[in-house]
């Protein structure tokens, strides 16, 4: 008998189905629409196949009484053989229509509003609504949509100038969140526990010993047009030993404040990227009974690789399959995907160990 807290249900047009024998879900910080494809394989019936799922159909997922996505199924692809036949069943949060589709706003250019209220205006157009975990921004200068970008192009356009994320929730929501947000599991990663195996890539190639941002901003009455029109800011990092310069041309209005958020954001997030590590565990469940969710903070004890230190669930995913309910956690230090980092190495000093953890900030603490 099934355990009904893992069981997967598919809602379309009130109709409830299960019973699924391959399932996969993920949901990330980094991604805009959370995606499932769950599928049943049988042997011939002997009778003809029927599919009473259609593609486009408004729908919602759920893990036993959790839901996890809302949104819409976009393909129902079958295959067989002469000894079975595999139905499936693919889709995605309503925010993949912002993947999709263009940015449609006429006018499409506003002059000295927040972030928030531009990334509204772009996903109104597809009924979809904005959940903000972000504090306020100050007014821009200007956004304009460019000629033929998705509404999610000009919307993460936007957003990297802030080093703000824009992903989605259990609701189809679009939402402007911020590292952590999603609070710290109740349980931790611990090899020889509940971890079932790790894979950590440890590439450096695109770790630098400098990060230059360069830029322009228009000029004011009592400015000189040199001094408005370059901006650069640059920081070093002494965790790259021999010169590596990456050269970073923002975009937009620069000034000098959001130069140095670019050029500390790119150093941390480019070290936070080469340690990022997969783990396996089994069943979607804490020991407390809550899923494992993305942007939550995890304490992960693993000395193979050389972590004892919180990291940050950046992604999840649910898979069923042979081997059973397994969860995979992709997860990297927390330092490597804020949004507008603190300089770590103003009170840290590089040292040289036979671990990692010299090539990481201090422990995480939330702001």
């Amino acid at each position: 008998m099934s355990d009904p807290k893992t069981a997967v249900t598919l809602t379309v047009d009130g109709l409830d189905y299960s019973g699924w024998t391959s399932v996969e879900i993920s949901a990330g910080l980094e991604r805009q629409a959370r995606s499932f494809n769950i599928g049943i394989t049988w042997k011939w019936p002997g009778q003809n196949v029927l599919r009473p799922v259609k593609q486009g159909a408004r729908c919602e997922v759920r893990i036993g009484s959790d839901l996890v996505v809302t949104g819409w199924v976009d393909a129902t692809p079958i295959s067989y053989d002469h000894e079975t036949v595999t139905t499936s069943i693919a889709g995605r949060s309503s925010t993949g229509d912002l993947i999709d589709c263009g940015a449609i706003n006429q006018p499409g250019q506003w002059k000295g509003q927040t972030v928030q209220a531009i990334v509204q205006a772009l996903a109104s157009p597809y009924g979809l609504t904005v959940k903000s975990e972000i504090a306020a921004t100050s007014g821009l200068t200007d956004h304009t949509i460019e000629p033929g970008e998705t509404a999610f192009e000009s919307i993460d356009r936007l957003l990297t100038l802030y080093r703000v994320f824009s992903t989605d929730n259990a609701q189809g929501n679009v939402v402007l969140a911020q590292v952590g947000s999603a609070g710290r599991s109740a349980e931790s990663l611990e090899l020889g526990r509940n971890i079932l195996s790790a894979d950590a890539a440890l590439d450096f190639t695109r770790v630098f010993s400098e990060y230059r941002v360069v830029g322009q901003r228009s000029v004011s009455d009592d400015e000189t047009a040199q001094a408005a029109t370059e901006v650069n800011s640059s920081v070093t990092d002494p965790r790259m030993t021999r010169k590596r310069v990456k050269v970073i041309h923002e975009s937009g209005q620069l000034n000098e404040k959001l130069a140095a958020d670019r050029a500390n954001w790119e150093r941390g997030t480019a070290v936070g990227k080469a340690l990022e590590t997969t783990y396996e565990v089994q069943g979607w469940r804490q020991t407390n009974g809550a899923l494992w969710l993305p942007n939550t903070i995890v304490r992960v004890v693993d000395p193979v690789i050389g972590y004892d230190r919180d990291m940050l669930i950046a992604e999840v995913t649910y898979t069923l399959s042979d081997q059973g309910t397994i969860c995979r956690l992709r997860v990297g230090p927390p330092e490597g995907y804020l949004q507008e980092p603190d300089d770590p190495h103003k009170k840290r000093k590089a040292k040289k160990t036979d671990s990692v953890e010299y090539l990481l900030p201090a422990d995480y603490q939330d702001k």
